[in-house]
């Protein structure tokens, strides 16, 4: 009897001491839990990358010297998509610039009515400006460089229209792929560079600034129709002039910093 009574009382007292085990484990997990959460409340962006490379470089079986600089995190592009597109809206004077061209282009398709009915000259405007395309038969004689009297006579309507602005001109001249091979003209780039300093001798003549002018020879290059026929070869013998549109910032220089300190 008094055995049993011991054993009552000792397993009383165990019993009274076994929540202290619970207790304790409670306060070890919230003091665990307020760790962590003073962790993610207080980031070190040093310690952050030093914590993603070390997981990188263990995922990919990668050793890391710790005494390496922390490699930055990649950089992250924007979705297209998702950003908003902002509409571009001319400056005044550009609406203005774009105007004056267009009338500048009227005034050349009045100049050039014939041969524009003739399907012998285009018009068109581009983001260079306004190009003006002569075929060459309307122009010259096979083979030659001489302006006929008949084109002679349109392109001096045309000059009196080029000499009321400042804008830059560029002649370019144009030839099919038929070789030719003659003393005046060895090869289509001298005949298509001859052909376009007609043009612009005459426009010259003519009241317009030569400064304003650039002449340019591409012989068979850049050609607008396939040289297999007889039509193509045709509409590939051309002079375009280039009325050339200004750009709305201007030129801008770009020092080299980087050659100019090292060279120091």
């Amino acid at each position: 009897m008094r055995r049993r009574r011991k054993y009552l009382d000792n397993r009383q007292s165990d019993n009274h001491e076994r929540w202290l085990v619970s207790y304790a484990d409670f306060i070890t997990l919230l003091f665990a839990f307020f760790v962590v959460m003073y962790a993610i409340s207080s980031v070190s962006e040093g310690k952050y990358r030093v914590l993603s490379d070390s997981l990188v470089g263990a995922f990919q079986n990668k050793v890391r010297d710790p005494g390496a600089a922390p490699v930055p995190p990649p950089t992250q592009f924007p979705v297209l998509e998702s950003m908003p597109r902002r509409i571009v809206r001319p400056t005044e004077q550009q609406r203005k610039q774009r105007e004056q061209m267009r009338d500048m282009a009227q005034e050349i398709l009045k100049a050039l009515d014939p041969l524009v009915r003739e399907g012998q000259v285009k018009v068109n405007q581009t983001g260079r400006g306004i190009s003006v395309e002569i075929n060459a038969s309307a122009l010259f004689a096979a083979g030659q460089a001489q302006l006929r009297p008949d084109s002679s006579r349109a392109l001096q309507q045309v000059s009196k229209v080029l000499a009321n602005t400042e804008k830059a001109l560029q002649i370019e001249g144009y030839s099919d792929n038929t070789p030719i091979a003659t003393a005046q003209f060895p090869s289509n780039w001298e005949l298509s560079a001859a052909r376009a300093s007609s043009v612009a001798r005459l426009f010259i003549d003519n009241g317009v600034a030569e400064a304003r002018m650039s002449v340019i020879g591409y012989g068979p290059n850049r050609a607008v129709a396939s040289n297999d026929t007889a039509e193509g070869r045709a509409r590939n013998r051309r002079v375009t002039v280039m009325i050339l549109e200004e750009p709305p910032g201007g030129v801008i220089e770009f020092p080299l910093a980087d050659t100019v300190g090292a060279a120091q």
